[in-house]
């Protein structure tokens, strides 16, 4: 009982650090997934505490249980409206992208640590593909909002792209362990197995809960653990018959959460703090793994193959693969600098040391250390290289929080909290009278607190800065109320400076709006010129601003998308309903140097 107690004690105070120590993420600009790992180094056979663990097949069941959970998470989380932008794309790179890495990056393995090409490849494969619990930490929570199109690609892929890399990694395990017995048929054979049980289980499975779900009542904390041991069902039953266990969480997850109904709103909620449990469980027993003199002790190999990796062998995969999608150049090299690596790598690297493999513990300490560099390099920098590639777009104001209220099991109420921000436009002013163009009988104060007190609202009432409001509203009024919350000078500032100094019509006429000439020429310049069905030339002029830029722009548009016009003007969209169809267009002006 007393060794029993140590271990609550020691496991609860390692996690209760891991969470401590969340708080100096971002001062430091650390990556919070690798403060987990640190606290876990700190506490292993070298660190503070000198625990020893070296039980494989326990961290084995903890990465898989803790890697569906973050899946199904992310899944419940994964609106359909990514997929309109990202989803073929990132199938793609989940499977030509990751082989091509494999690839690319085995023969240079295969050079630098002079051993025979199956190890070689193995431990390219072990590397190869992007972590989603690294991916869906960093770019929900860094406080950087990218291009749609960008960010939907890089979740999408990170979800979708284990299966492949489990696959070749245990394929290439059975190569080195009895290569007599391997084929290029039977691996393929293997591949469609995996995807398509994968695939099949995660459709019905989720199809059915999303369905079932909306027919039972229970106590709101059920909903979750309903969820999550349905999803872990899914995950192990998938495994069983010989499909991808985590493509199919992943993608009952996708189908439960974008059927919204009053459970899924409480399920959403515990379902975060679940992730974030599986986060730090997982990379604290990793980190407790870890011998760190041995990692140090091939730093170099770590070094060499995550600057090849970074540089060279993503850049080629992500290149080849969505290129023909549309994607810019600048979208492209964003893309290959965000192969975030994380405790996937470190999981699969376990499996060649549990079945006995040659050169298995070599490959796990070349393999965490270039997960410590990945997380470092690209996961510190997201901020300034999202800046650097123009994949950022500017942050609209949003309500400070929401809260929906389910009032029947289909019909829900959503109330938001907005802040009185430093010069906003609704200082002074009543919390019904903010806005002319939202009547009375599409808004109601819920409540208004000031210094932490309910404040009773009635006609003389007017708002002072730190002032909080909680409305009900009607319409799609919130991110309107929003921007009169903050302070419109800086917000229109920033507007004004990435989408230009004017918004306009997507339904106008190029040739109608009065800065240009309409007796410029049809076509310009460096421009390559279009043709009507009958062979005549397409006037861009009497094009109509939406048409000119789905004429000019080859994937589907998403906020931050610029078409040139001139060497002076462009245009760039600001606005996209969840059709796709052009709502808000920015055109700009550019100085003449």
């Amino acid at each position: 009982m007393e060794t029993l107690n140590i271990v609550y004690l020691v496991g609860a105070i390692l996690i209760f650090s891991s969470i401590m120590a969340s708080t100096l993420s971002a001062r430091l600009g650390l990556p919070l997934l690798l403060l987990f790992l640190g606290v876990g180094m700190l506490a292993g056979d070298e660190g503070i505490l000198g625990i020893e663990f070296s039980q494989y097949g326990i961290a084995n069941f903890v990465g898989q249980a803790a890697l569906a959970c973050i899946l199904l998470d992310g899944g419940l989380r994964t609106s359909f409206k990514s997929f309109r932008v990202g989803l073929k794309p990132a199938v793609v790179l989940a499977t030509w992208g990751v082989f091509a890495t494999v690839l690319i990056l085995g023969i240079f393995v295969t050079w630098l640590l002079d051993v025979d090409w199956r190890i070689g490849l193995l431990m390219a494969a072990i590397v190869g593909s992007t972590d989603a619990a690294a991916v869906f930490s960093l770019l929900r929570n860094g406080g950087v909002k990218l291009n749609d199109r960008v960010q939907a690609t890089l979740e999408l892929e990170s979800g979708a792209n284990d299966p492949f890399a489990i696959l070749l990694v245990t394929g290439l395990i059975a190569l080195n362990v009895d290569p007599e017995s391997q084929s290029v048929l039977g691996f393929f054979g293997l591949l469609a197995q995996q995807l398509g049980f994968g695939m099949m289980m995660g459709l019905i499975s989720g199809y059915l809960l999303s369905k079932l779900i909306p027919k039972l009542y229970l106590a709101v904390g059920m909903y979750a653990i309903l969820i999550m041991s349905a999803g872990l069902a899914v995950f192990a039953a998938t495994n069983l018959i010989g499909g991808s266990g985590f493509l199919a969480v992943y993608l009952a997850g996708i189908l439960i959460g974008n059927n919204r109904v009053r459970a899924t709103e409480h399920v959403l909620r515990v379902m975060d703090s679940f992730a974030w449990l599986s986060q730090a469980v997982l990379f604290v027993v990793l980190g407790l793994l870890v011998t760190p003199s041995n990692v140090l002790n091939v730093w170099y190999y770590s070094v060499a193959i995550t600057t090849f990796m970074i540089l060279i062998a993503r850049p080629i995969a992500v290149y080849s693969s969505i290129k023909p999608f549309g994607f810019k150049d600048r979208e492209i090299g964003f893309i290959s600098w965000v192969g975030l690596r994380g405790a996937v790598p470190i999981t699969l690297a376990i499996l060649p040391v549990i079945a006995g493999l040659e050169d298995a513990f070599l490959l796990f300490d070349i393999a965490f250390g270039v997960v410590i560099l990945s997380l470092i390099l690209q996961g510190s920098t997201i901020p300034f290289m999202s800046t650097l590639f123009k994949v950022r777009v500017p942050h609209t104001p949003e309500p400070d929080e929401q809260m929906e209220i389910w009032v029947s099991d289909q019909a829900s109420i959503t109330l938001y909290e907005f802040e009185v921000k430093p010069g906003a436009f609704a200082m002074g002013r009543h919390p019904l009278d903010i806005s002319p163009t939202i009547s009375n009988d599409e808004i109601a104060v819920f409540a208004l607190i000031r210094n932490e007190k309910i404040v009773v609202v009635d006609r003389e009432t007017t708002l002072k800065y730190g002032d909080r409001v909680w409305y009900g509203l009607r319409g799609n009024h919130a991110a309107k109320i929003a921007r009169i919350y903050n302070d419109i000078k800086i917000d229109r500032r920033e507007v004004e400076d990435f989408y230009g100094d004017w918004m306009i019509s997507p339904n106008v006429k190029l040739g109608d709006l009065p800065f240009f000439d309409e007796n410029a020429p049809s076509t310009p310049p460096n421009t390559k010129a279009r043709y009507n069905k009958d062979g005549s030339p397409i006037n861009m002029w009497q094009q109509t601003v939406a048409e000119y830029i789905k004429a000019n722009l080859n994937a589907p548009p998403v906020p931050g998308d610029m078409v040139q016009i001139n060497e002076e003007w462009a245009l760039i969209i600001k606005e996209v309903d969840n059709r796709g169809t052009l709502r808000t267009i920015g055109l700009k002006h550019y100085q003449a140097k």
